[in-house]
């Protein structure tokens, strides 16, 4: 099997992906833009063949080391990235080169936050009121009749990047004095706790793994507000966040692929739908799921494209909890003063890649506990800050 990595080492987590594919006898071949001198010398081994562009963005590039890989190594079964920031480069290749998995008209209806509504309707999962916002006059009707607050966001975007909440008519005319170069999305504003149904699906389309994250802010305010953040995968999974999870994945038609769906869950227990992502969850939740189930889940991935198994045993022995702590806060205790405190909890600790920092931090801790009260009690004490004050500059 010849499966091409688009971009294999970011981010830097993601390398796993390939070092089991190439456990199961597949050959990986990276393209990016990396030289090969700047790649890990565990990548380097664990490629076949890498493949330099100057610029991943130049689809003619990318397209003629996908030519030359099948020219060298025969039929291309797979192109992936895993990476929200090539899906429609991954999509293109598989057209133009007829490789299985999401081709470019599939992936309209993924990529666009409008389009997505009525997908999570047919799953009969709810969605708040929505409208593509092309001129003022759309913007100030939709608030006229369902009222502020609303969210605005890319009708095609990565992450929270460009996400604002309008609470009032000063905060709507100073979005519609932005400059936009895309479609934006203004929706009716929900309350409520942010959910996710996080998985993957085998080649038939079966939900082979699924988990769930329950965060402390949303991404959007983390990030326009510097919050800093925390969220857990819990032991026991919201069940109706499942079941509405479980039906919006089957709508979207997902196979061999990765998903994180995000939801609302309401004080009065009403599920709402926010957006599908056709990707793993971003920063380390990855890792976290391992880490909360005792598996490989890069291996069972490589299981899934070369066999159509996954063969780990589900039994979710603990909590695993993600704290993401900012530079710009002073907090009551170090890192390593958390660590020391909770040694035997604590899996894993590191900086945080300055691309990520704004969403989950500078520095991120992850913690597995047997019981909710465990983490709750890591996370106020390495959260804590001084007099709550953020520090300047």
């Amino acid at each position: 099997m010849n499966f091409i990595m688009i971009s294999p080492y970011f981010p830097a987590n993601y390398t796993k992906f390939c070092k089991a594919l190439k456990m199961k006898g597949v050959n990986v071949l990276g393209i990016g833009n990396e030289s090969y001198d700047a790649l890990s010398r565990e990548l380097k081994n664990d490629l076949t063949e890498y493949y330099r562009v100057d610029d991943l963005e130049d689809y003619g590039q990318v397209y003629r080391a996908c030519a030359y890989f099948a020219h060298k190594y025969g039929r291309i079964d797979r192109i992936e990235s895993n990476n929200e920031h090539w899906l429609e480069t991954d999509a293109r290749l598989r057209t133009d080169f007829n490789v299985k998995g999401l081709k470019s008209e599939e992936l309209v209806v993924m990529k666009h936050k409008s389009r997505m509504k009525a997908v999570f309707e047919k799953a009969k999962v709810k969605v708040a009121p929505g409208i593509v916002v092309k001129k003022t006059e759309d913007a100030t009707a939709f608030i006229a009749k369902y009222g502020f607050p609303v969210v605005v966001k890319p009708d095609c975007g990565v992450g929270a990047a460009g996400t604002f909440k309008l609470c009032c008519q000063s905060d709507l005319e100073d979005f519609l004095a932005l400059e936009r170069d895309t479609d934006y999305f203004m929706e009716s504003y929900v309350k409520g706790e942010i959910i996710t149904y996080d998985g993957l699906t085998d080649q038939d389309g079966n939900i082979v793994f699924y988990s769930s994250m329950i965060f402390s802010e949303g991404i959007m305010e983390a990030v326009n507000d510097n919050l800093d953040l925390s969220y857990y995968i819990p032991r026991k999974l919201p069940k109706k966040i499942v079941k509405a999870g479980e039906r919006a994945v089957k709508a979207f038609g997902l196979k061999e692929r990765f998903f994180h769906a995000e939801f609302f869950l309401t004080g009065d227990q009403e599920v709402y739908a926010l957006e599908i992502n056709i990707r793993p969850p971003g920063g380390l939740t990855v890792d976290m799921f391992n880490y909360a189930n005792d598996i490989d889940i890069f291996h069972q991935y490589a299981n899934v494209v070369t066999d159509n198994t996954f063969t780990a045993k589900i039994t979710r022995p603990y909590n695993c909890f993600y704290l993401g702590r900012k530079d710009s806060y002073a907090y009551n205790v170090t890192p390593e003063e958390v660590v020391q405190r909770f040694e035997d909890k604590i899996v894993y600790h590191s900086p945080i890649a300055s691309i990520f920092s704004a969403a989950i931090g500078n520095y991120g801790i992850i913690a597995r506990t047997t019981t909710l009260e465990e983490g709750f009690e890591i996370i106020k004490f390495a959260m804590a800050k001084r007099g709550n004050e953020e520090v300047a500059g």
